[in-house]
């Protein structure tokens, strides 16, 4: 199957469109690549997923570059490909990472990022990087309003609209100056213009996925938000979407995270690496935003949009009516959630492929790797 380059230069634009859109894109050959990267040498390697492995790589001008490199070939593979070089070829934004370029090249897959120096969110929350306290609260405070930047462009500047469906700690790269760049677009979704939802099989990550979403495979905006919600909550505690509590029992971070804001504890939620050093006003905003996002209830989510108002405090009516929220006068009781969650993950967990469960585990337990994807 050949892949063409006309897929994602603007197919479905008119002429004039074309024009106005010049691709800042390039493509690469496999011999260019296989020089920036030392043969893909394992000393390069960035990181490594259900999808194959990124590197590090230096072009001929000194540049730096990511390398995404398919693990292996095949029809469902090369779709996922064509479909994240659609989606870059289409967005441009700066919390969005930007397509350097592709490679397709007999059964060579590869695609092209600027190089994030600071990888990961999840390398400074559960990895790599997550003794060295890089991430203040300011730093948390940007990154949220620029991730939420980036997703509120997806889905309501852009045309057609795009869900992402795969947001996460991961996903969220960092540049030199901390700024936040959503990536990985391999599981994104365009949305017809009218389309409340698509209907589609579930990919994600567990601890990230919408209720209505893993159990019922309707992908929207709103599922994104949740998405959104849990990340909130990560970057702010510094926990883990999915924790054990026991041998034998696993908690949400809404589940930890809801009655414990109820009370109007929000110095229980902070990260301890913090030492308390942020803004309590922030923290109470970025906690309720989060929650709110990550409602069980589709319909009661806010859109990106309203999110980013409420992270900004731009609206002391609007941050008024989101703490009186009914979400935050009657939490439902732990024991009922606990046998809710436990419905929702397993239902995930048969449906979610066991290959990415295993890899998103395999980042958890050995924070060595990083994914810059």
């Amino acid at each position: 199957m050949a892949f063409s380059p006309l897929f994602c230069c603007g197919k479905g634009l008119d002429r004039n469109e074309r024009k106005k859109k010049q691709p800042t894109w390039r493509v690469f050959s496999l011999k260019e690549l296989h020089a920036a990267t030392n043969n893909f040498n394992y000393d390069n390697k960035l990181g490594e997923g259900g999808f194959g492995s990124v590197y590090w790589g230096q072009l001929w001008d000194g540049s730096q570059i990511a390398v995404k490199r398919l693990k292996v070939w095949s029809n469902k593979a090369d779709m996922e490909f064509a479909v994240e070089v659609e989606i870059l070829a289409r967005v441009r934004h700066k919390n969005l990472l930007s397509l350097r370029g592709y490679c397709a090249e007999g059964q060579e897959r590869l695609i092209i990022y600027d190089y994030m120096p600071n990888l990961s969110l999840l390398s400074h929350l559960h990895g790599q990087h997550s003794a060295e306290c890089l991430l203040d609260w300011n730093r948390r405070i940007n990154i949220a309003i620029g991730s939420a930047e980036g997703i509120a462009y997806l889905h309501h500047h852009s045309t057609p609209h795009i869900i992402h469906r795969d947001v996460k700690a991961s996903n969220v790269l960092l540049d030199s100056n901390f700024v936040a760049q959503v990536a990985d677009f391999g599981f994104a979704k365009l949305i017809p213009d009218g389309a409340t939802h698509v209907t589609t099989r579930v990919k994600g990550t567990l601890g990230y996925l919408a209720p209505e979403y893993a159990m019922l495979g309707k992908a929207s905006e709103s599922c994104d938000v949740y998405s959104f919600g849990i990340l909130l909550l990560e970057l702010a505690s510094g926990k883990k979407p999915i924790e054990k509590v026991n041998v034998t029992q696993k908690r949400t971070i809404v589940d930890w995270a809801l009655p414990i804001a109820c009370e109007g504890k929000f110095n229980e939620l902070v990260d301890p690496k913090l030492n308390g050093k942020y803004v309590e006003d922030e923290l109470k905003r970025v906690i309720l935003v989060a929650l709110l996002c990550a409602h069980t209830q589709p319909e009661r989510r806010p859109t990106m949009l309203e999110v980013l108002e409420l992270l900004k405090g731009e609206s002391k009516e609007k941050i008024a009516k989101l703490e009186n929220d009914e979400l935050f006068k009657n939490p439902i009781p732990a024991d009922k959630k606990e046998s809710s969650t436990g419905t929702a993950e397993e239902t995930s967990d048969a449906i979610v492929e066991e290959k990415r469960v295993k890899d998103e585990l395999k980042v958890e337990t050995e924070p060595a790797i990083v994914e810059q994807i």
